[in-house]
């Protein structure tokens, strides 16, 4: 760190800078370090306050931001030379119409803010600079951030946040962008505290920054992503978008010894106490103390203790109103002298328009110290604050977060309800849910008929973030407030609503539900809710591939719905019985779909054209049609994206990774079904093909987790019982059981579903199904199956493999040569497994060509080895089962006819597979991984043969 002068009278400035700081906390001109100067004031409504900026001692050169050279903003930034320069490189790409996202992560404290005001300055007037900051309350604003930097980016965006719906808003920004003859720097901060609305902004300009002028840059808690999280899924789903990551390191032994210098701190010490976090380290070491104190809050009380009386309620008050406050606000709650106190103790920073803790952490430490009644005394003064400014629409989350800390069930129902209102019209799902849970908390002594809505409301916020738990648990709640007051018409339209999240949970009480539902509502004649009942019945019935109930069911909804002008009801029907008549063959399906369409388009019902755009495609990939396929899933993703429909999204990009699995791109689909699966809002039913195809994945590759994907996948699918949802499911567990060489297993998974899937005429399910029986030894079916399955189940496996060929289908034409009886198709067979990755499949092509002796077969693992999650030899799993019944190594020599120094070897390479430091641990670890228990010694192995040797 080499600036002029004495390193220790300007250690401090430079800890406050590392940190995030913008000016110093001491104010004694005779130290050096510690002199401020405060001729610039910020002026408020209520008055001013100073602007601190450090000033170095004499004979120190000047460290402020203005003037200041790249290589001396390094300085003060210990060890961000590097990230510095890879924004200042990003940011020239951007100038030149290159323009991406960045991503700066970091754990708290570690300097993130510091780097980006860094940056920013650096930056000058060349570019213009836009920043914005997420909310720390528990439901923030939707679209915080960009309502921060509105004012600044012009009339036309103001009135779309104001008066349009949310995607007008998103496309007033990006014209903001373009029309400015800048590079634009748009900075998001706390990026982990965004609400929904905020990340599907982020999406939405992820995508289409590409080519122009700006740069939006998100700053975030890296710790506090976990794999659920919100910002985590975001930025799985921008895996393919060009991303600038960066994350801001903790500081190195040999950075803290630097800033120590002079403190009378040993600096290894409090590099291992504090991680070398710059935060805790400035804040250490401005406490000025002996020793390190017990914690960082410690530290940062011990700074508040020093304040005045009036100036530590200021910062009381400041803690409760938020990290980032508008001083007029805190100037009805506070004098303007204990403000500057708080400025110039630097727990306060002052901003245009707003004053700003200097980290999070001073606030929460703060925050901690409030007794209960303290809080709630705080929290109704600003709520009463805000009250008198006549605060905006844009800040009723902030109204209802104030109205539940001050225990004002009023205000609480007021403003919640409406923040939950505004939030669902913005997109911003999630936070309307919350807030509506946040009125229901309140809502204890209200009557049924305005409590009900209530919940109703909610129900239908979290189905659509598929929240289905606390959905369905909200309709319960509905349905029996309507039925204690005696509206029929009510609990029966919410128990149609129950019964399709029910099947939507893969629960099975949906029918009985839907059926209770049309015994309401028929006695009151024809009306909207019967109609929809009707529908959701008509889907159910579709759904267990009934064709002629649905269609019986669908007509009555057709025909209710036109008397009611529902034009909604008649394509949700008409969509369920195109679909099950589609998916049987019948030529009448895709008619039926193409009307149900051409409505939906009329009508604009967005969710409708994308639920039909979605079953169009499940179909197409049932049937191996890809190219219809892709373009149904094409226009459904892009029809669900730009109305924000998560649940036809997702559902369709399920499908989407059967697809790639069935064009033999295995490492696409299960990187697809697995990013899915990592998302907490996708609901059971949307589960159960991402898990079948990560399974078939795993099985044919090798790799470890089959039985536990396909096992979730069968508990998902079989409570409802729906051939279409369990017959996949049941033929991807036959075809791993075949794969591990369990051919008794494999005939049983599919066995009765072949006859299920025929009966509910789904012929390329039950060709599937049909062909893992005969494969495993079952015979020929009784009922006529597709071309290809019907060629290689009667011997053609020739002319198999090129009808598979023909469709697409790589992994499938490969394996139909496995039942071939000479060397050149067998090693064709190997040479297009291994390819595609399927290393367990190929293993098998080896084998027989080892059996018809042919020379020069690959090597690799042998198929049995590959089939174990944790890759044991077959010898090695026969060692393990009798060492898991209590046979020493001499014993087990004698039992399977090999020295003791060979199961010596067995013993220590399975302990390494297993990751295991003793016999009894490595039983325990592989019974978890294979889901059973070590056998009895003088058991036969799993497969019924007879181990090597015996």
């Amino acid at each position: 760190m080499r600036v002029q002068g004495d390193v220790q009278t300007c250690r401090k400035a430079a800890l406050d800078q590392v940190a995030g700081h913008g000016s110093t906390s001491g104010d004694d001109d005779e130290r050096g370090c510690g002199r401020t100067v405060g001729t610039e004031r910020l002026a408020t409504p209520w008055g001013s306050i100073p602007i601190f900026r450090p000033v170095p001692p004499r004979g120190v050169r000047d460290v402020s931001w203005e003037g200041r050279s790249r290589r001396e903003e390094c300085h003060v930034l210990l060890e961000r030379a590097e990230l510095l320069e890879r924004l200042r490189t990003a940011a020239d790409a951007a100038a030149a119409g290159l323009g991406r996202l960045v991503l700066i992560g970091g754990e708290a404290g570690a300097g993130k803010t510091a780097l980006v005001e860094a940056f920013r300055a650096a930056s000058g007037t060349t570019r213009r600079v836009l920043r914005g900051v997420c909310d720390a309350y528990a439901t923030p604003r939707p679209l915080g951030p960009l309502l921060d930097v509105a004012h600044e980016l012009g009339g036309a965006l103001m009135i779309a946040l104001a008066e349009g719906p949310r995607e007008a808003a998103f496309r007033a920004l990006l014209e903001a962008l373009d029309g400015h003859p800048q590079c634009t720097l748009l900075i998001f901060e706390d990026a982990h505290l965004a609400d929904e609305a905020t990340l599907d902004l982020v999406r939405f300009l992820a995508r289409r920054l590409g080519a122009r002028r700006a740069l939006l840059v998100l700053t975030f808690r890296d710790e506090e992503l976990g794999p659920r999280h919100p910002l985590r899924v975001l930025i799985g789903d921008l895996a393919t978008t060009p991303v600038l990551r960066l994350t801001v390191p903790p500081l190195t032994a040999a950075a803290v010894e630097r800033l120590a210098e002079g403190s009378g701190l040993d600096p290894g010490a409090l590099h291992r106490r504090t991680g070398g976090n710059p935060f805790f380290l400035s804040e250490i070491l401005a406490s000025g103390g002996p020793g390190i104190p017990a914690s960082v809050r410690d530290a940062v009380l011990a700074r508040v203790a020093r304040l005045e009386a009036d100036a530590r309620g200021a910062l009381e008050v400041a803690a409760v109103a938020g990290e980032r406050v508008a001083p007029e606000l805190l100037g009805t709650l506070s004098s303007t002298s204990a403000l500057d106190a708080c400025v110039a103790s630097g727990m306060l920073r002052g901003e245009p328009g707003e004053l700003v803790f200097r980290h999070a952490l001073v606030r929460e430490a703060v925050l901690e110290t409030l007794p209960g009644h303290r809080l709630r005394v705080l929290h109704a003064a600003v709520l009463q604050a805000l009250r008198e400014r006549r605060a905006q629409t844009d800040e009723l989350a902030v109204l209802a977060h104030h109205a539940e800390g001050a225990y004002d069930a009023a205000a609480v129902l007021e403003y919640a309800a409406a923040a939950a209102r505004r939030a669902s019209g913005l997109g911003a799902h999630r936070e309307a849910a919350a807030q509506y849970a946040r009125v229901l908390r309140f809502a204890g002594a209200l009557p049924a008929e305005r409590a009900a809505p209530l919940h109703e409301a909610r129900a239908h916020e979290c189905f659509l973030t598929q929240q289905m738990d606390v959905a369905i648990a909200a309709r319960e709640e509905a349905v029996r407030l309507w039925r204690s007051v005696g509206d029929p018409r009510r609990e029966g339209e919410n128990l149609g609503w129950l019964s399709r999240l029910y099947h939507y949970a893969c629960r099975p009480e949906g029918e009985r539900h839907c059926r209770e539902a049309i015994e309401l509502l028929a006695p009151l004649g024809p009306t909207r809710e019967l109609a929809m009942a009707e529908a959701h019945l008509t889907e159910l019935h579709f759904a267990r591939s009934e064709l002629r109930e649905a269609r019986q069911h669908g007509a009555r909804a057709v025909a209710l719905a036109r008397r009611t002008r529902a034009v909604d009801v008649v394509v949700h029907a008409r969509t369920s019985v195109g679909t099950a008549l589609a998916r049987a063959g019948d030529p009448r399906g895709p008619a039926y779909l193409e009307k149900a369409l051409r409505l939906a388009r009329q009508a604009r019902l967005d969710d409708a054209v994308a639920r039909i755009l979605t079953n169009c495609a499940g179909g197409a990939v049932r049937h191996h049609e890809h190219a219809s396929a892709e373009r149904f899933l094409g226009e459904a993703i892009r029809v669900a994206e730009a109305h924000d429909l998560d649940v036809w999204r997702l559902y369709a990009l399920g499908w989407k990774a059967t697809l790639l699995c069935d064009q033999g791109r295995f490492h696409d689909a299960a990187q697809l079904a697995d990013g899915l699966l990592r998302r907490p809002e996708l609901m059971a039913i949307s589960r159960v093909m991402p898990l079948v195809v990560l399974g078939l994945v795993r099985a044919r590759s090798g790799d470890p987790g089959v039985a536990l994907a396909l096992d979730d996948a069968l508990a998902q699918s079989a409570p409802l019982g729906e051939i279409l949802r369990v017959g996949p499911v049941r033929a991807a567990r036959a075809e791993a059981a075949w794969l591990s060489g369990e051919e008794r297993v494999a005939r049983e998974e599919a066995e009765e579903a072949s006859l299920l899937a025929s009966r509910a005429r789904h012929p390329w399910l039950a060709g599937e199904l049909a062909f893992w029986v005969w494969k495993a030894g079952g015979g020929s079916p009784r009922f006529a199956v597709p071309g290809p399955y019907a060629l290689q189940i009667a011997g053609d496996w020739a002319a198999a493999s090129d009808a598979w060929r023909m469709l697409g289908c790589p992994y499938q034409a490969a394996f139909a040569l496995l039942d071939a009886v000479d060397e050149a198709p067998l090693r064709q067979a190997w040479a297009e497994l291994d390819a595609l990755g399927a290393r367990v499949t190929a293993a098998v092509a080896a084998q027989r060509l080892r059996e018809l002796g042919a020379r020069n077969v690959p090597q690799g693992h042998r198929r049995s080895t590959l089939a174990h999650p944790a890759l044991l030899t077959t010898r090695e799993r026969e060692v393990l089962e009798l060492v898991g019944a209590g046979l020493r190594n001499v014993e087990i020599a004698r039992r399977l006819f090999i020295s003791a120094k060979t199961v010596d070897h067995h013993v220590s390479s399975l302990l390494a597979k297993l990751g295991a430091r003793s016999r009894l641990e490595a039983v325990r670890e592989a019974a978890r991984l294979t889901g059973a228990t070590a056998a009895p010694a003088d058991a036969p192995p799993a497969n019924g043969r007879p181990p090597r040797g015996r």
